[in-house]
């Protein structure tokens, strides 16, 4: 087996692919998906549900004093989640235990479900059950009208609320009540998109060094690991703005190294490098394309690059052009995910981008720029050819 095929998993790797199946599915086939041993899955997650997020820290042992920081962090994460479902439950305490399902099942994606039995005094076994009990018609008949509800609200790219989604369904012959459309909507948590100012992303006015193009618009490559391109954007959910940093192989088309944050900063560039290059094989002449941020331009991440040798290269002023691959990545990712949804939280945020950079488009997405491959199994047929 070459460096190339020697599978790597980091720590941001273990923790999304823990979080998928925290979120309800199966282990056997987020698995699969990944290609990894369910076993070790299986292991991640008990060492997560044990340390959360110090889980996998590497190598070397914590003081004393360090452990029982974590083991405090760990309580007052407990305390704060049960807190948190008590006060989003409210009635559905006192009510029937189909409701308790209801709300389990909605809130997958913002609670652990161990958590939430718990606190709600219902059985995993039972809400499983529950999950896998024939649909009633008038479920089936819910279900096939948020179908149409949804359609129409992509279509307008989250921008029309419960009135105009439900005026819209009217003149597609599909009748219903609006207080339904209503309701449907707050379910699945559909609301109509605000106007938001445009913001920009990297700072190209900057004292700091600037490296040549040495790219110039050259998308063509031969082999994995000859040029590298990379980019930022931004991505809104109720707690606020997201950054997300992505690092494309031009060979394959994959993302092979990405990260997330609160704020727009050299850190977060140097995140989603390190993953890069833990999980890659730097070859000799490799390019880092990007453009002329300041992020990009800071120090910490020019030594970063220049300790492994990878030349740097960076876009002419203004010109989107000459990171057209990173900037089509970002208007696919938000066409295919972000636009069609909305994000209550960071961490919701953060788990949807896991499932759709790591699962689907590195590993299930047709690409037109590699003949319709998928990136990974493009990359895989190089190394066997």
């Amino acid at each position: 087996m070459s460096p190339e095929q020697r599978k790597k998993y980091d720590t941001e790797f273990k923790i999304g692919t823990v979080k998928l199946v925290l979120n309800g599915k199966p282990v056997a086939e987020v698995a699969r998906e990944l290609d990894l041993n369910p076993s070790m899955l299986a292991r991640w997650k008990r060492e997560y549900l044990k340390d959360q997020a110090d889980s996998f820290p590497g190598k070397g042992k914590l003081k004393p004093e360090d452990e029982k920081i974590r083991q405090l962090e760990r309580q007052l994460r407990d305390v704060t989640e049960e807190r948190d479902i008590l006060k989003k439950a409210g009635g559905h305490l006192f009510k029937t235990t189909e409701m308790k399902y209801h709300f389990i099942e909605d809130n997958r994606s913002f609670f652990r479900l161990e958590k939430m039995c718990r606190v709600l005094e219902v059985s995993r076994s039972g809400y499983y059950a529950w999950r896998k009990r024939p649909p009633s018609q008038r479920k089936l008949k819910n279900e096939q009208l948020l179908g149409h509800i949804e359609s129409v609200h992509q279509k307008s790219r989250g921008r029309y609320g419960s009135y105009r989604v439900w005026r819209t369904l009217l003149q597609l012959g599909v009748m219903c009540g609006r207080n339904r459309v209503v309701r449907l909507m707050r379910r699945a948590g559909l609301k109509s998109k605000r106007v938001r100012k445009f913001k920009t992303t990297t700072d190209s006015n900057h004292s700091l060094p600037v490296a040549p193009n040495l790219l110039n618009q050259n998308f063509k490559t031969t082999a994995p690991n000859q040029v590298w391109v990379s980019d930022i954007t931004y991505i809104w959910t109720w707690e606020g703005w997201v950054y997300l940093a992505v690092i494309i192989d031009l060979y394959s088309r994959q993302v092979i190294g990405w990260a997330t944050s609160s704020r727009i900063n050299k850190e977060l560039v140097l995140a989603a490098l390190r993953q890069a290059i833990g999980r890659r094989v730097v070859l000799p002449g490799l390019i880092f394309h990007s453009d002329r941020g300041s992020q990009y331009a800071s120090n910490d991440v020019r030594k970063l690059l220049q300790s492994h040798k990878i030349q740097q290269s960076m876009s002419k002023k203004g010109d989107c052009y000459d990171n057209a691959v990173a900037e089509s990545f970002f208007a696919t990712l938000k066409l295919e995910l972000v636009y069609p949804d909305f994000f209550r939280t960071r961490e919701q945020a953060d788990i949807q981008l896991f499932e759709y950079i790591e699962i689907f488009y590195n590993r299930q997405r047709l690409h037109s720029a590699i003949s319709y491959a998928v990136p990974v199994q493009f990359e895989q047929s190089s190394h066997a050819a």
